[in-house]
Parts: structure tokens; C-alpha cells; sequence
């Protein structure tokens, strides 16, 4: 009898370590699953990606790009009228108390509409070339700007005393150089009208503002 319990004895006493080894292990088991951190949700992009767009949207379609602030910068200088986009003429003079009066027209021949502002530039030349006298002066005016349409026309007034009346010194131009306001190349026109003021006492020759038309 001492030997047959002596193994139940042993038997009983290793089921009970092999049953608190099986507990010991769920426990440490569990222990580990409720220390392991919980995944982190992923923040929702959609939500603050959407925010972000829609905060900076507005702003870049508020603020110009620059290529948009080139292309107004261009679109104010390209529209002045430049000298090869105009034909300029002298008209028929108008005289009246001793004076000689003559239109001068600048007309637009492109195919654009262009602007003109101010006073144009006015020289008497020689067959030579040379000037004769000085520059006119520009009478007081507040200019305004002359919109020209393909076709249309802007004018100036030019003025001088009647020399016959005046004694001032003349001389008899070849041409008129008339360069329009800001341009830098004149363009040529035909003098046919004879003697101007050169030099000596009223030999002054005025000019006026654009305007638009071809003339009083």
C-alpha cells in the first residue's frame, strides 16, 4: 500500500504545479494584452486638408500672381500710342488777329486702340535737317487722356504771330518734326505752310494739349 500512494501522491502533486503554471501563464498572458498600447486611431486627413485648401484658396485668388501683375503693368504701357501706330498731318491754317494757327493731327493706323496723353513734340527742320528755333512752348492746359480707335485722331494746336505783323526773324522750313508724348522717334511731315518765327522779338511759337478730333 506504502508504494502504490506514494506515485498517486506524486501525481496529484504534479497535476496541481502543472494547473498553477497553466494560471500563472493566463495571467501573464492577459497582463500583456492590457499593457500593449491600443493602436492610435489615424487622425481623419480629409477634414484638416480640406481646411487647409480652403484657408489658402481665397488668398491666392485675392492676391494676383505676378504674372498677372506683369501682364496689367504691360497692358498700361502697351496702350500708349507708339510712334509707328500714328500718321501725323499739319492742317489748314486758321488765322485770326495776327496769328497763325495749324492743327497738328496724329491719327491712329494700327489695329489696336491706343492712348495718347499731353503734348506732342514739335520741331521746325531744314532741308539739312538742323532746327530752326527753338522748341515751342506748351500753353497751360490739363491734359486728358485721347482714347484712338483704329482710324480715329488726336490734335494739337500750334500757334504763332504772322511774321509780316510781328518782324520777327523767319526762316522757311523743310518740315515738322512731331513726336508724340513719351516716344522718342518723330515723324516727318511736309512743311508747306512757309515762313515761321525763328528768332528776334514775338518770334515765340506755342503748342497746346492733345484732344481728340483733327481739329477746332
Amino acid at each position: 500500500m506504502a508504494n502504490t500512494s506514494r506515485p498517486v501522491g506524486r501525481t496529484a502533486l504534479l497535476a496541481s504545479a502543472v494547473a498553477l503554471l497553466g494560471l500563472v501563464g493566463a495571467c501573464g498572458s492577459e497582463s500583456s494584452t492590457s499593457s500593449a498600447p491600443r493602436p492610435t486611431q489615424a487622425p481623419r486627413t480629409t477634414a484638416p486638408g480640406t481646411g487647409t485648401a480652403t484657408g489658402t484658396a481665397p488668398a491666392a485668388t485675392a492676391a494676383p500672381s505676378d504674372t498677372a501683375g506683369s501682364a496689367s503693368a504691360s497692358a498700361r504701357t502697351d496702350g500708349r500710342c507708339h510712334t509707328s501706330e500714328l500718321r501725323a498731318a499739319v492742317g489748314r491754317v486758321d488765322p485770326g488777329a495776327g496769328q497763325r494757327n495749324f492743327p497738328i493731327v496724329l491719327t491712329n493706323t494700327s489695329d489696336r486702340t491706343c492712348t495718347l496723353y499731353g503734348y506732342p513734340g514739335a520741331a521746325f527742320v531744314g532741308a539739312s535737317g538742323e532746327q530752326l528755333g527753338p522748341d515751342p512752348e506748351r500753353a497751360p492746359a490739363s491734359p486728358e487722356t485721347v482714347t484712338l480707335t483704329p482710324g480715329k485722331s488726336a490734335w494739337a494746336g500750334l500757334s504763332f504771330s504772322s511774321p509780316q505783323i510781328s518782324g520777327a526773324r523767319t526762316a522757311t522750313p523743310a518740315a515738322l518734326l512731331v513726336t508724340p508724348p513719351d516716344e522718342h522717334d518723330p515723324i516727318e511731315v511736309e512743311w508747306t505752310a512757309g515762313e515761321v518765327p525763328v528768332g528776334g522779338d514775338e518770334s515765340s511759337v506755342s503748342l497746346t494739349a492733345l484732344e481728340a478730333g483733327t481739329g477746332p
